[in-house]
């Protein structure tokens, strides 16, 4: 089977940077590329008869046009959507890659993505969506949802593309952290790209163990790897080390026990998500 990256994309101000990082992981992975634009079905327009007075031809006039201007707001939907693929194919293309593929699906995005599962070897997605224009601090309420279905390695990109040279992992030691691990040594998208591996919680034998075996993965396979074991809050310690070494791409697993986990879902996910400030790839 081909590989494949999906990019969503909706139109808004950060489609560009959708289309940007979705370009770059297509070529390093020597994968296709796949634009997705989910439009939603206009609401029909339902006239209530308030009064038995209103002449039955009249009704059905009004039904009728009603009916005819439905259809014409979808067509213009659907134009629109034809337009956002036209406008993101174009910018991959003046970028030097290769034409996309363009989608044009009808629904949800969530029951969209899902059909591309087996097919997609990364999703990419803006962090926010075209209701959140100038909302630096709030989560997209479509990312949440996709982290809860999707089986797939989520890219949540934010703010203009710059080339990832320093990624960060934050490791618990889980099993999922582990593959994110195996994932950055055996993966073409982060060749040549510096590792740091973090963990937080208690400096004990074990989770210096765990840490070194983890870089050890790293290093066998070339890559760069630094490492940090940090004691403090999880999220605060993520953040200040991000910040201080200047990280521009951060990883991090999804849906475990862990504490770490927890605080990804939590209730400060919103919140912690947007603060990061860089480029965010979910792993499952």
């Amino acid at each position: 089977m081909s590989s494949n990256v999906l990019a969503g994309i909706d139109g808004s101000e950060h489609t560009a940077a959708v289309c940007d990082y979705a370009a770059w992981a297509a070529d390093r992975l020597s994968a296709s590329l796949v634009l997705l634009h989910v439009l939603h079905r206009p609401e029909p327009i339902v006239l209530v008869n308030l009064s038995a007075a209103t002449s039955l031809d009249a009704q059905e006039q009004v039904i009728d046009e009603l009916a005819a201007l439905d259809e014409k707001r979808l067509e213009l939907v659907r134009e629109r959507s034809r337009l956002i693929l036209g406008q993101a194919t174009a910018r991959i293309e003046a970028a030097g890659y290769p034409a996309p593929r363009a989608v044009q699906r009808e629904g949800r995005l969530v029951q969209a993505l899902a059909r591309y599962d087996d097919y997609a070897e990364l999703l990419v997605l803006g962090r926010q969506g075209s209701g959140h224009a100038g909302c630096d601090h709030r989560l997209g309420s479509h990312v949440e949802q996709v982290i809860r279905t999707t089986e797939r390695p989520l890219l949540l990109t934010l703010g203009s593309f710059q080339p990832p040279r320093r990624l960060m992992l934050a490791f618990d030691g889980s099993a999922t952290s582990e593959k994110g691990v195996a994932w950055l040594a055996g993966s073409p998208l982060f060749a040549g790209l510096e590792c740091h591996l973090v963990m937080v919680g208690e400096d004990e034998p074990g989770r210096r163990a765990s840490l070194a075996r983890a870089a050890r993965t790293l290093t066998d396979a070339g890559r760069s790897c630094t490492t940090a074991l940090l004691q403090g809050k999880v999220e605060s310690c993520l953040l200040d080390y991000q910040r201080q070494q200047d990280i521009d791409l951060m990883l991090m697993g999804a849906y475990s026990q862990s504490r770490l986990r927890e605080w990804l879902l939590g209730s400060t996910t919103h919140h912690m998500l947007a603060q990061t400030g860089v480029p965010l790839l979910i792993l499952r």
